[in-house]
């Protein structure tokens, strides 16, 4: 079970840092996470001592007060003016890399002070997972790996992108998901060098590379893996590229644990593929963390320093593509522990060659 009076409890104290009375949330992934409000529109007033209301209207009064166990449920027609009534002296923070310029402006007429900035905090709280959270993300990653595994069964010749990514996203909801994590990324041949293709009707042929970027939704939790093989027969360079990639993601994927940097884990698979002579080739990043949103805190990158905690959920995404000719990309989605990661999307990582 989501112990949400938990993360309140923890929102609270890193409001209390900010020496601030009250905290606004509006961005509806934060306010979901701290009540389990699923509907699109409501905010969150979060009190310093751990107690909440959730402002929503009329046409989710119903559906609030059953998911929003231990939250005060208020039903108003507006958001903004009513959460300002709830505390008009207090010394609010708000979420102000997600709230309207427009939104900020007519919220500090409201209230007596300035709001001050919350930056990051409920994204900060989500970066660590609970085992309810790690359970839900491990089900969506066993629904994804088990669909791919049937799409490799073939045969993958002679079919659209379309009609592989389609039957992909089918098969993870008849295995359990509610839904995918997000549009699957299916690529054949050249196609495979673009990073985020979308899928067309392209036809996959004998020698083609195949890349299927894809995952599961699972009550709100999301799973993201990739996996590159060749239709028919692998040649050199399909071979050499996927080698590349594949040492690159196992080593990146080792050091996944608590206390690295991800400017350690970023520079040090950089220079794996520099040594391997790919690096120009991959353009993109390297991965993210993952959970309620398909990309969250935290991400890799040179500049990200902040230290990897137990139970933070990340991926880890290499890649090398070649314009005109072909690209492979081999992604985990991986739990951060202090020993060994744990690898939830458990797929074969070595070249496959599929009729």
């Amino acid at each position: 079970m989501i112990d949400l009076d938990g993360r309140r409890f923890r929102a609270a104290v890193a409001l209390r840092e900010l020496k601030a009375d009250r905290l606004l949330v509006t961005r509806l992934v934060n306010v979901r996470y701290l009540t389990g409000f699923t509907g699109s529109h409501g905010a969150v007033v979060l009190a310093a001592d751990g107690t909440a209301t959730l402002l929503t209207d009329g046409r989710y009064q119903d559906q609030a007060a059953a998911e929003c166990d231990g939250v005060e449920v208020r039903v108003e027609k507006t958001l903004l003016k009513p959460a300002a009534e709830l505390a008009p002296r207090a010394q609010w923070a708000v979420e102000t890399h997600a709230m309207p310029v427009d939104d900020h402006a007519a919220f500090t007429k409201e209230v007596r002070f300035a709001p001050v900035s919350a930056g990051r905090l409920v994204e900060t709280l989500r970066e660590v997972k609970d085992e309810a959270e790690i359970a839900l993300l491990t089900r969506a990653c066993s629904y994804s790996v088990a669909a791919l595994r049937k799409i490799w069964d073939g045969p993958l010749e002679g079919r659209t992108e379309r009609d592989i990514a389609a039957e992909l996203e089918r098969t993870m909801v008849a295995y359990g998901a509610d839904g995918p994590a997000f549009e699957t990324i299916c690529a054949a041949g050249e196609h495979s060098a673009i990073p985020h293709h979308r899928p067309t009707g392209r036809v996959v042929r004998s020698g083609d590379l195949l890349k299927i970027d894809f995952g599961a939704r699972v009550e709100g939790y999301h799973a993201d893996c990739t996996r590159t093989v060749v239709v028919g027969r692998a040649a050199s360079w399909q071979r050499e590229i996927h080698a590349a990639v594949r040492q690159a993601q196992a080593l990146g994927v080792a050091v996944l644990r608590e206390g690295t940097t991800p400017a350690e884990v970023d520079a040090l698979v950089r220079a794996d593929l520099e040594e391997s002579g790919w690096l120009e080739r991959f353009t993109t990043g390297l991965g993210h963390g993952v959970g309620l949103e398909i990309h969250e805190d935290p991400f890799f990158g040179p500049k990200r320093t902040g230290r990897l905690g137990d139970r933070t959920v990340l991926t880890m995404e290499p890649g090398i593509y070649l314009a005109g000719r072909g690209g492979v990309r081999i992604e985990d989605t991986v739990r951060v522990t202090p020993g060994d990661p744990e690898v939830l999307t458990r797929a074969p990582t070595d070249l496959l060659e599929i009729a």
